[in-house]
């Protein structure tokens, strides 16, 4: 590789900066409102905190637009509706908040605005930051003003709050459980009539200055407002669908199916186990009366505990099993209709109640659910001629679609159960199923923003972001600019990339600064790549501290910021990158490749191999077409060689398609058979199924993408999908039919196979042409209707 200094590099990254500025603030609105709390309530501490204005309009306004945030977090009620539950997350220095319109919420006359603000202090999610507890409502007119924050509003801590920290097996980042005094919880506050005379005035510690900016920390002192770019979160109403067992009590037939009261008598320790009957992310509410000093407490759970072994095993299965997991405690005051809900969202398909009454006997009155995630549509079908196929595909499609909706809410995330973390790794897969499936690209920009925002005072990105904690993957950096390149092709918005060239030639100068002697060398960090058995997370290592994984990863980064700089950069950038891929290219070949095998080494001592090197070195282009296929069919014979897990195996039968063996895809996906076998309505963070921490992890969700891309051959072949390369995959389906997002409308194919010949189908939105390849001939395309018969 051409030895050029991090000196020169940082010079390039300094003349990108002064061409291409970062990004700034513009001059925008005067925020006028100010940040509220509660007098003498602690700043960062936990707490639950409740505010409320009343206002009186003349008549019921057509529109009444506001921007509302808060720290950590908040739910706004106007006349009793919940309207809204926030903010996105992010940064000090990117703090979002929601534009709203409270005009469907609004009467004449008087209305009620509430909200409920909480702080989890010292047990707040590792993607939670926060600078103290405030909440703040703009209006954005003369109008609007009236409901701005400031010392009018009313407020008072809700003493009945105290966070729970959580015990659950692996690693757990997710917050804390709600723990509720009912004897102390301020009730009906919500409501026009309420009387709070005795509310103090909200304190407004520092007047908002432009940006929204507070005194305090941060980029001016404060946060840094700015206005989310992603719409509201679903919430819809859930209930769940049957109670699996009891002890103690007797539960009504249809219950928690159907709203039906049953009593607990006094002096008893019962327990509910409830099923879902699949994996989902819901706020639980728990209505019931009576039972003064009883003791409610609820357990959600992914699955089961095997008693004596401790594997979930079959998630359908519950006998010799026992709940553990996430948790929040409530006690009874004794009264009528106490409500319980929780202040953020859980995620369960387990549900126990587990109950110990005192003296008098307590009433449920109802257990059910409210739905929440990212609001994504499936645009996406498709529909084979043979039945039992085309049921297997419909259940595989339909698992990676929850899949892949469960770990998106405000972020993509890893898992939605232990972590809410968007790693940069996951998130890849999960933007491509968006394009794929959805068409929304959404969160997948809002993702890449947090993503550029991560990056430190070096140029590398954190692992995952928002991270309280910062941790980092070095290899995830780079996967980043691929993610870059990857929106270029699939996505929608054209002037989204150009604030983030001097961001990829930050991160390209710092991993090229680690370059000795051709390779990448002892990079700091946790150089994860996949939970492979054998690899100890990590990719092998030589002991000069070079890894093929590793300069495969920097090869693949500098080959997507070659087609980023040809389309937001510099041609000498580009230039410059090639030279660079192209004497790592023959490096990595030089130094890994070994003939006798038809495999690349993991290291340069030769002496192992795996499925990821060898994948990444086909996608890199570094074999023939007859090379690629013969590593294909080793990677496929060769049990001795590292396997892919479920995560890895995205680029694993990406490179099998490449490699030419793309008609065996559905006799690849035993993984995922292997999850719905066992009862998983969800795929699960790896390939060992039985004992996999996390039962939710979107890396799994791949399959949603390559029925399309690799079976039905869809691709995008320019920038933003301009033209298309439809290369279709059929094994053994003889007629098929799908239809998938595209930016400019959908993408529509029915094949057919006829003995030797093939039948298309494809429509194309207008203004978009392609090519059709097919037993190695090619077909241009146009937009609208095309019509092939190919014998």
């Amino acid at each position: 590789m051409r030895k050029l200094t991090t000196i020169f590099f940082l010079f390039l990254a300094i003349t990108a900066s002064a061409q291409f500025g970062m990004p700034q603030q513009t001059e925008g609105f005067q925020w006028d409102a100010s940040w509220i709390s509660v007098p003498d309530a602690p700043e960062t501490d936990a707490g639950l905190y409740l505010f409320r204005k009343t206002i009186d309009l003349n008549a019921k306004p057509a529109s009444f637009e506001v921007y509302v945030s808060g720290d950590n977090r908040f739910k706004l009620y106007v006349n009793e509706k919940l309207v809204t539950i926030g903010p996105a997350l992010g940064d000090l220095e990117n703090w979002n908040y929601e534009v709203l319109d409270l005009a469907p919420y609004l009467k004449a006359g008087e209305n009620i605005i509430a909200a409920e603000v909480w702080n989890e202090g010292s047990m707040l999610p590792v993607s939670q930051f926060s600078l103290k507890t405030g909440f703040i409502l703009q209006g954005t007119d003369d109008a609007t003003k009236i409901i701005n924050t400031d010392d009018t509003w009313k407020c008072v801590e809700d003493e009945s709050y105290s966070p729970i920290r959580q015990s659950v097996r692996g690693y757990y980042a997710a917050g804390a459980g709600d723990s509720i005094n009912m004897s102390l919880k301020v009730k009906g506050w919500k409501v026009l009539s309420f009387n709070d005379n005795s509310w103090k005035p909200a304190q407004v510690p520092v007047q908002t200055g432009r940006f929204g900016m507070m005194g305090g920390g941060g980029a001016s002192g404060g946060r840094t407002l700015q206005e989310s770019i992603i719409p509201l979160r679903e919430l819809s109403y859930l209930r769940l669908n049957t109670t699996r067992r009891t002890e103690g009590v007797d539960v009504p037939k249809n219950f928690p199916a159907e709203q039906e009261a049953f009593e607990i008598p006094a002096n008893t320790i019962a327990t509910i186990l409830m099923d879902q009957d699949y994996y989902v992310n819901a706020y639980p509410t728990l209505i019931f009366s009576g039972g003064k000093d009883a003791k409610i407490k609820v357990v959600y759970a992914e699955a089961l505990y095997d008693d004596e072994t401790g594997a979930k095993d079959n998630r359908d299965e519950i006998e010799g099993k026992s709940i553990l997991g996430r948790e929040d405690i409530i006690m009874s005051d004794g009264s009528a209709n106490q409500n319980f809900t929780a202040l953020n969202w859980r995620t369960y398909r387990y549900v126990e109640l587990q109950i110990e009454t005192k003296g008098s006997p307590l009433t449920i009155d109802d257990f059910y659910g409210t739905f929440t995630g990212y609001p994504f549509e499936m645009n996406a079908d498709i529909e084979v001629g043979d039945k039992k196929m085309d049921e297997e595909i419909a259940d595989i499609m339909e698992v990676g679609w929850r899949t892949a909706r469960s770990c998106a809410v405000e972020t993509y995330m890893d898992c939605p159960y232990y972590e809410r973390l968007q790693y940069i790794g996951d998130a890849r897969i999960q933007l491509i199923v968006s394009y794929y499936n959805s068409g929304d690209d959404r969160l997948a920009k809002n993702a890449l923003n947090l993503m550029d925002q991560s990056r430190q005072r070096d140029g590398v990105t954190t692992s995952r972001y928002p991270d309280t904690m910062g941790q980092l993957i070095p290899t995830y950096s780079l996967l980043y600019i691929t993610m870059l390149h990857d929106y270029l092709m699939y996505g929608k918005d054209k002037d989204f990339l150009s604030d983030k060239v001097l961001g990829w030639r930050q991160i390209m100068n710092y991993f090229l600064s680690f370059v000795e002697d051709g390779s990448m060398k002892n990079v700091p960090g946790w150089l994860f790549t996949d939970w492979a058995d054998g690899w100890s997370r990590n990719a092998p290592m030589s002991e000069d501290g070079s890894s093929s994984v590793l300069d495969l990863h920097l090869l693949f980064a500098l080959q997507a910021a070659i087609e980023l700089e040809e389309n937001y950069g510099d041609h000498h950038f580009a230039e410059m990158y090639q030279g660079l891929a192209d004497d790592l290219s023959q490096h990595i070949k030089d130094k890994y490749w070994v003939p006798s095998k038809n495999l690349f080494a993991d290291t340069p001592e030769k002496d192992t191999y795996s499925q990821h090197a060898n994948s990444m070195a086909i996608l890199a282009g570094l074999a023939t077409d007859e090379q690629a296929r013969k590593i294909g069919e080793n990677m496929l014979s060769d049990d001795s060689l590292v396997q892919a897990t479920i995560y890895f195996k995205y680029y694993l039968h990406l490179a099998l398609n490449e490699a030419g063996l793309g008609d065996g895809y559905l006799s690849y996906l035993d993984d995922w058979r292997r999850n719905i076998e066992l009862g998983m309505t969800t795929y699960g963070e790896t390939s060992d199924i039985e004992t996999t921490r996390s039962d939710c992890h979107a890396w799994g969700a791949s399959p949603n993408i390559e029925f399309f891309r690799i079976m039905m051959g869809i691709d995008s072949a320019s920038p933003f999908f301009e033209t298309v390369k439809i290369q279709p995959n059929l094994g053994d389906i003889e007629e098929v039919n799908a239809e998938m997002p595209h930016p400019k409308g959908k993408i529509a194919v029915s094949y057919e196979k006829k003995g030797n010949s093939l039948e298309a189908d494809i429509t194309l939105p207008q203004g978009v042409t392609g090519t059709f390849v097919w037993d190695g001939q090619t077909y241009n395309l146009k937009g609208g209707s095309n019509q092939l018969e190919i014998n």
